[in-house]
């Protein structure tokens, strides 16, 4: 199967980071679709949550969402267990390999993620994480430091009114982000 060029695949990992990372690349000339696929996000409800938020942003924005089916949080905890303190580098490469391969299945000729526009990701781990996985599946990577557009991305999504996380998605991200809270109204 040929790779169309012009064509992106983004790995949506919420639709706040989605809305302007889908925008950027429509900008540059990109078909843009984007790929929902998620194991570490915790619990299942909040996963559901911000399924059903990409969902209504892909429908907003008129752009196509594959999906990927089930739930594969077996394979995101075999991944990181016994590596917490550095569960981003197994978590990245669950998430943009599959990325990668989806891109390739589906005949889309690059991929990205909405993670680069997050001031709160390892930048540099999802940017090499994605080199790698584009080299092992033969499809282009799609590099953009969007972190200076973050608020850009929120301004876009609060009129719509979609679901907006506390946390980053996985297990011990929520545990900082509450465990952090309560510690400092302790003070």
């Amino acid at each position: 199967m040929s790779l169309v060029p012009d064509s992106v695949l983004v790995h949506t990992c919420c639709a706040h980071c989605s809305a302007y990372t889908v925008a950027y690349w429509r900008t540059l000339g990109y078909s843009v679709t984007g790929f929902w696929y998620n194991p570490n996000i915790h619990p299942f409800t909040e996963h559901n949550l911000r399924l059903e938020a990409v969902k209504k942003l892909s429908e907003t924005m008129d752009f196509p969402l594959k999906v990927e089916e089930g739930y594969d949080f077996r394979e995101y905890f075999r991944m990181v267990a016994w590596r917490e303190d550095s569960r981003c580098a197994p978590c990245f490469e669950l998430r943009l390999g599959k990325t990668s391969r989806k891109a390739r299945e589906l005949g889309i000729g690059s991929f990205t993620s909405s993670l680069l526009i997050s001031p709160h990701q390892n930048h540099e781990l999802a940017r090499n994480t994605g080199v790698k996985a584009a080299a092992e599946n033969g499809v282009g990577f799609l590099y953009a430091d969007l972190r200076k557009r973050y608020s850009d991305s929120r301004h876009i999504t609060k009129p719509m009114e979609l679901y907006r996380q506390q946390y980053c998605g996985c297990i011990y991200s929520e545990f900082e982000r509450y465990s952090a809270t309560e510690q400092g109204s302790k003070a």
